[in-house]
């Protein structure tokens, strides 16, 4: 996001316009209107990279315009992103700029913040890092207060730990969540609670089992647990999939089962296409849930044929999207055997033309 378009006095009128225009673009695919849920206007950001740039032995937070990728943009604040990252972006700049170890081809810094202020800050190298890196990141480490991590090519040495322990308050419950580095999570946690929210409140009278495609670390998935008899999540990323396993022990929820499979594979078991051994370990066979309603969170690209057309099986589905244009794409296939029931907008990008969506679609009558 440039920086010149951070206008926080006017971030009402710029979030009504953006749903203004989103709710014209999908009245092809229902009349009806949509929850609104903004953003706080600024310090939501919980992650955030940076290339690093060098001149001379001063470092320099720097971004890129996608129109321009030459000229770097020097960032002296950033008041979009949480106010822990906020605080020891200068004071962690100006101690790597006076260590000749620690700034030497330091490439880009990452930020990942919890809502107490936990801090997990990665630092991305175009060298091999040695002892001498470890015991001088150690002391930035300790005397900052914060996790860190190094990584360079085939490298990645961890201090202290390499995720930060979130809590997030959802319809007036806490749910636990550990955030590895090399997981996604969602950038703003204040709407990602009103997105968790509104998702657990549509789903709270379906009953029945869920499946669950591009679960991450179950940033849904424990929420929404409570509203299904049982649930079968499934992700394809190896270590998303390690911190789900983690959070449902901190979050003591017993109906909830993992499988690492992405969303293409999981279709062709249901179709009965392709056996996997990694549903071997289920402590209940796969034809034995009754899988009524179908949760989808899936990248920008949105659902492949595949998965669209395993979609429409079901008797609900709650798609959550961060690209509202194949959202729309999909709806073209969806619309045939299932009609929008409630829709909503989640500013987790302000400033930017980028909007989370969610929609509820229930199969259609006969008569429909």
């Amino acid at each position: 996001m440039p920086l010149s378009q951070f206008a926080p006095d006017q971030y009402d009128i710029l979030f009504a316009e953006k749903c203004s225009t989103l709710r014209d673009r999908f009245a092809q695919v229902t009349a009806l209107a949509p929850a609104c849920f903004a953003s706080a206007p600024e310090g939501f950001r919980m992650r955030c990279e940076f290339r690093m740039w060098h001149e001379g032995d001063a470092l320099h937070y720097v971004m890129f315009d996608p129109k321009d990728k030459k000229t770097p943009v020097v960032i002296e604040s950033f008041p979009i992103a949480h106010q822990s990252i906020q605080a020891v972006m200068p004071t962690l700049r100006d101690m790597l700029s006076k260590s000749t170890i620690l700034r030497h081809k330091l490439f880009q810094i990452e930020f990942l913040a919890s809502q107490k202020g936990e801090l997990l800050i990665t630092l991305i190298y175009h060298r091999a890092l040695d002892e001498e890196w470890q015991a001088q990141a150690e002391k930035v480490a300790d005397d900052l207060g914060v996790h860190l991590i190094g990584r360079s090519r085939k490298q990645r040495i961890v201090l202290t730990q390499s995720h930060v322990d979130e809590t997030l308050r959802v319809n007036g419950r806490e749910y636990h969540y550990e955030q590895p580095e090399q997981a996604f999570t969602q950038p703003n946690s204040g709407v990602n609670e009103s997105m968790i929210g509104w998702a657990q409140t549509q789903a709270d009278q379906f009953g029945g089992d869920l499946l669950e495609l591009y679960c991450g670390i179950g940033n849904f998935t424990f929420p929404l647990a409570r509203c299904f008899d049982r649930v079968l999540a499934t992700e394809v990323s190896k270590v998303a999939t390690n911190a789900a396993h983690n959070n449902r022990e901190r979050n003591q929820t017993d109906n909830v089962e993992f499988a690492r499979l992405s969303a293409e594979e999981m279709s062709q078991a249901l179709a009965g296409a392709r056996e996997f051994r990694r549903l071997s370990s289920l402590h209940q066979p796969l034809t034995s849930l009754a899988l009524n309603t179908l949760l989808v969170d899936p990248p920008r690209a949105g659902l492949d044929p595949q998965t669209c057309t395993l979609a429409q099986q079901f008797e609900r589905i709650i798609y959550i999207s961060c690209n509202p244009t194949t959202l729309l794409r999909d709806l073209e296939q969806l619309s045939q055997s299932h009609r929008c029931s409630s829709w909503a907008i989640f500013d987790q990008f302000p400033y930017t033309p980028h909007v989370e969506c969610g929609i509820i679609l229930q199969r259609k009558a006969r008569h429909d």
